[in-house]
């Protein structure tokens, strides 16, 4: 039986963006495992709800749409009325989808560019002013080992997002140095999720394992535990930087 894990958040409240399943999921009750609350954000409801109920009184749901200003300032808005606060705010909102350039619709850019990249800015800037006030605050923000070595599926958007989360993370990180703010990215390597065992066929994901020198995928809680150590006071000196959990997927 695992020990239980140290409380290096208790006391502080943290939102995860695209919280409800898959890594998001994962991040959400690591940090709730260590002594956080945490308020679960999913565009779909039911999902962002029945992870909240899963973690327990520890956790809220709120549910909405990342990419809109609107349901962003509501979650931030209710996850103040709730816990009095925002210390913690992981930027996870992602959605992904394999098209190759030459077919790829405009308003799928758009869509995906709005979700992935344009929800960190909305729930950044929301949280910001408190964590200024404060003298405190962590930010991370969901990056991915194609922002190293481009998309191998074909989504050229999706890999243009995740490198720009870390463009994202470095410049915030610098704004926001003097500040108490620390701004750090993760980028996972293939992460063994349901979407992932769904959707990626037996022998692409064999090929895949056998280009990870650890040879294997990496399991939704180790993302989680590596989002807590960055939420925590142990990473207090690292700002700016992006933690590679990949398995050697890609080393650089």
């Amino acid at each position: 039986m695992s020990a239980e894990p140290i409380q290096t958040l208790r006391g502080r409240v943290a939102i995860v963006s695209g919280g409800g399943n898959g890594i998001g999921g994962a991040i959400a009750s690591e940090l709730a495992a260590r002594g956080a609350k945490v308020v679960v954000n999913d565009i779909d409801a039911e999902r962002a709800h029945r992870k909240a109920a899963e973690i327990g009184p520890a956790a809220i749901a709120a549910p909405g749409d990342a990419s809109s200003s609107a349901d962003v300032r509501a979650v931030v808005t209710l996850a103040i009325e709730a816990f009095g606060k925002v210390d913690i705010l992981v930027n996870n909102a992602g959605m992904d989808q394999a098209v190759p350039i030459l077919d790829l619709k405009e308003e799928d850019w758009d869509r995906l560019m709005a979700v992935n990249l344009k929800s960190a800015f909305l729930f950044s800037k929301a949280v910001l002013p408190g964590m200024i006030e404060r003298g405190y605050g962590r930010i991370v923000c969901t990056s991915s080992v194609v922002a190293h070595r481009g998309a191998m599926n074909g989504g050229i958007h999706y890999g243009t997002t995740k490198g720009g989360m870390l463009g994202f993370t470095r410049t915030l990180a610098r704004q926001m140095a003097k500040t108490g703010v620390t701004v750090n990215a993760i980028a996972p390597g293939v992460v063994d999720t349901d979407l992932i065992r769904t959707h990626m066929p037996d022998d692409v994901r064999e090929q895949v394992i056998k280009d990870i020198p650890l040879g294997r995928l990496a399991e939704p809680f180790e993302i989680g535990r590596a989002v807590a150590f960055l939420a925590s006071d142990d990473a207090a000196y690292m700002t700016g930087a992006t933690l590679n959990v990949n398995g050697g997927f890609w080393i650089g």
